[in-house]
C-alpha cells in the first residue's frame, strides 16, 4: 500500500473578524497584535479560475504568527499557515 502524501500548508477555511478599514483583528477568536506585512497576489487571470488573493502575515496576541488570506474571487478567508 502506497502512503498517502499530505500537502504542506494545505489552505484551511478560518473566521477572520475585520476592523473598520476591512483589516484583520481577529483569526478565530485571537487578537492581532499588528500585521507584519501584506500582499496581494494576481495570477491565472487568462483561466476561468483566475487567483486573485489578498495576504497577511500577522503576530498573533497568542505568540503565533499566522499568514492567512481573502480570496476576492470568493470573499472566503483561509490559513495558509499557522
Amino acid at each position: 500500500m502506497t502512503p498517502r502524501l499530505k500537502r504542506l500548508y494545505a489552505p484551511e477555511p478560518v473566521a477572520v473578524r475585520l476592523g473598520p478599514e476591512r483589516l484583520p483583528l481577529a483569526v478565530d477568536g485571537i487578537a492581532v497584535e499588528a500585521i507584519r506585512e501584506q500582499w496581494v497576489v494576481e495570477d491565472r487571470w487568462w483561466d476561468p479560475e483566475e487567483l486573485r488573493r489578498s495576504y497577511y502575515e500577522l503576530a498573533l496576541a497568542d505568540g503565533r504568527v499566522a499568514v492567512v488570506y481573502r480570496c476576492a474571487v470568493s470573499g472566503r478567508w483561509f490559513r495558509q499557515r499557522a
